[in-house]
């Protein structure tokens, strides 16, 4: 690794990492508004999901909220231009921005099954269409009508006075 500092504050302005054993290529440059990375293609090999272990952001929120599994690539930053639908800009790492939390509870709810077909997709929108520098995500499940509410389910056909 190399250190780039400024010559007035010696603040680190740069890193640069060279691959040690293939002609000391640079595999990942660090500034200020640039991550260029060699080989985006690490972002996308399965999804990404081999860099999930880094996502460590939601860890301090684990006993109050849920995530379901990701299993969808990064879902920032990308290109804004149209002719790049699934290039990552240069700018930033790409990274898991675009989720959905929620509550035990609710997770409860969702992953619960009518006639035991579990219908639930957590994933992202638009993976080869340009549309911004974020991919929206999005959670489709189908849930039971009165779920949740303990006594909705309850035949009312007689009542006892």
């Amino acid at each position: 690794m190399q250190t780039i500092r400024a010559a007035d504050t010696n603040e680190v302005v740069k890193l640069i990492f060279r691959e040690s054993d293939n002609d000391r290529k640079v595999m990942l440059q660090l500034e200020k508004k640039l991550f260029d990375y060699f080989n985006q293609d690490v972002f996308r090999d399965n999804n990404g999901t081999a860099l999930l272990e880094f996502d460590k952001e939601l860890s301090v929120f684990k006993d109050k909220l849920y995530e379901l599994d990701i299993s969808f690539p990064p879902s920032y930053p990308y290109s804004e231009d149209c002719s790049q639908g699934m290039q990552y800009m240069n700018t930033r790492c790409p990274a898991w921005c675009d989720r959905i939390l929620m509550s035990h509870s609710a997770k409860e709810l969702i992953l619960k099954s009518e006639n035991d077909e579990r219908q639930v997709v957590y994933d992202h929108i638009g993976p080869n269409v340009c549309m911004g520098d974020h991919k929206p995500v999005f959670l489709s499940f189908r849930i039971a009508a009165g779920a949740g509410k303990p006594i909705a389910n309850m035949h009312k056909c007689c009542v006892v006075q």
